[in-house]
């Protein structure tokens, strides 16, 4: 029997999904997006509103299905573009025939993106149209026309990614210091972008490294700035410790700027992450005004290092992990009693008092018996002002001096730096000629093992000028307090407190040593 061919005609249309002979007009939606908020591109927005509306309400067969749009949002990602993503929503949900768009960058820079976003719409019968590039995403060349244009866009992105990042790098190098002052505070935006110091809020940020100097912790202030009823950088009510860590360690507040601290290693994503020596950074010395004197700013950055390293710091209140006992060397905490009457007062004694069947005999002590006997201890170095200021300074030169560890620190950078080069060099080689390996080997190990043995005591010798520069400025800040006391202290000052105060140790009511921030000490 011969063969027989018959063909059944197609009687759905591709398009509204609805049988050939029906009426169904096809439902078509408009998507528009700006990059920014500029007024011009504003206008441009506005323009496509009233463009997409009027061109898909004059065709008869279609019918407006609503605008879609998004402004001020970038192109290179549609996680972040909420009318995009409703718009997506609704086609999937079957309420969308057509997507109407000006051009394939409008739709998205990103070529994943792009193509998966129209692989889905496509699966669920939506067809989108490019009309600057005249692409129906339904026609047999689409996708590839679609591939082509959204890598091209995609491209474009990245080069003005790469022009605006150089442009940020090079006023970084410029030394021109940009700040989200919406979340910073102490500062606002002055003429040609220079910071210009908020009065009101410098004396907050004033008050935080007050408090750190005078023994606070972290916690402490926090709490304090929010009893205070002051609101974080962020317009919040509720302080963190992370946020007076983070003002405590901003060297904007000395006047300085360190520049690039993160940077956007994907241009797509936008991702900031934080800049560990992958890009250069930039340090501008005296770019503004400061709120925090230079000194002060140091003396803090050394007393965190310097609390980083003790074990169970407390710093609830300006007594707090100063004070030990003599007889077992624990911490004295503080104590309340009577604390529902009126014979209440805080007294503080031994932590390890009654742990042990044998208790410590030291005393305890009422704030105002260590206030007055700091005091006595201040008063007792003013009456010997003189003297102790030139032994302080002879010490100071004698147990401070780096010339000849800095003179070694350059010889080692250099050797360093040499060792690394042949290294690198030897790699080199190893890489583009044949070698015999047993040899190559040697010669690699006896390279690195020399940078190691070098580098080592490189950080050990920078390790101990770091250390003497911070001796040598406890040694200058004492100094100059001492320098300042009055001829005669009468009352307990928090602020000298924290400035002179290393550790109180007590023995007995009738003996008190206090050891000083410059390691001397004065027995009351």
């Amino acid at each position: 029997m011969a063969k027989k061919v018959m063909k059944i005609p197609a009687t759905v249309s591709q398009f509204t999904a609805s049988p050939i002979d029906s009426r169904k007009k096809r439902r078509v939606a408009g998507y528009a997006r700006v990059s920014t908020d500029h007024d011009e591109q504003l206008t441009s927005y506005e323009a496509q509103l009233d463009y997409y509306t009027t061109l898909i309400k004059s065709h008869d067969d279609w019918e407006f299905a609503g605008m879609y749009s998004d402004e001020g949002v970038t192109g290179t990602s549609t996680k972040k573009r909420e009318g995009f993503q409703t718009m997506v929503a609704d086609a999937l949900s079957g309420k969308i025939d057509l997507i109407i768009t000006k051009s394939v960058s409008r739709f998205a820079r990103n070529t994943v993106d792009s193509l998966s976003t129209i692989r889905e719409l496509k699966e669920h019968n939506t067809e989108v149209y490019f009309e600057k590039e005249n692409i129906w995403t339904f026609d047999s060349k689409g996708e590839l026309l679609i591939t082509i244009m959204s890598s091209l866009a995609q491209e474009e992105s990245r080069s003005i990614s790469e022009n605006v990042t150089w442009g940020h790098r090079k006023r970084m190098a410029d030394g021109k210091v940009a700040v989200a002052y919406s979340r910073f505070i102490g500062y606002d935006k002055g003429e040609n972008g220079s910071m210009v110091i908020n009065e009101e809020e410098a004396k907050v940020i004033r008050l935080i490294y007050g408090e750190f100097l005078a023994g606070l912790s972290y916690h402490a202030i926090a709490d304090r700035l929010t009893s205070l009823g002051i609101k974080t950088p962020g317009g919040k009510s509720k302080w963190s410790q992370s946020t007076v860590k983070s003002i405590l360690q901003n060297e904007k507040y000395k006047g300085d700027a360190l520049l690039q601290k993160s940077y956007t290693p994907d241009f797509l994503t936008k991702k900031q992450v934080v800049n560990n020596g992958e890009v250069p950074q930039y340090y501008v010395q005296g770019s503004h005004e400061p709120i925090i004197e230079p000194e002060i700013f140091d003396r803090v950055q050394d007393m965190i290092k310097q609390r980083a390293s003790k074990r169970g710091y407390s710093g609830v209140t300006i007594f707090s992990s100063k004070i030990y006992c003599g007889e077992c060397g624990a911490a004295y905490g503080s104590k309340v009693w009577h604390s529902t009457d009126k014979y209440r007062r805080v007294i503080w004694q031994c932590n390890a008092k009654f742990k042990e069947k044998k208790h410590c005999g030291t005393p305890h002590l009422t704030e105002d018996e260590v206030k007055a006997a700091f005091v006595r201890a201040a008063n007792k170095l003013v009456s010997d002002r003189n003297l102790v200021l030139k032994e302080l300074r002879e010490i100071q030169r004698t147990l401070t001096g780096t010339d000849e560890l800095e003179a070694e620190q350059k010889q080692l950078a250099e050797q360093m730096n040499a060792d690394a080069d042949a290294v690198q060099e030897l790699i080199a080689q190893n890489a583009r000629v044949a070698q015999d390996q047993t040899e190559y080997n040697l010669r690699y190990d006896a390279l690195v093992s020399r940078f190691d043995k070098t580098k080592e005591r490189y950080e050990q010798v920078t390790a101990e000028i770091a250390l003497k520069g911070v001796r040598r400025r406890e040694f200058g800040r004492f100094i100059k307090s001492v320098e300042n006391l009055p001829e005669i202290i009468t009352r307990f000052d928090e602020a000298l407190w924290g400035s002179l105060v290393e550790k109180v140790t007590v023995y007995s009511k009738d003996r008190i040593v206090f050891t000083m921030t410059s390691g001397m000490e004065i027995e009351v």
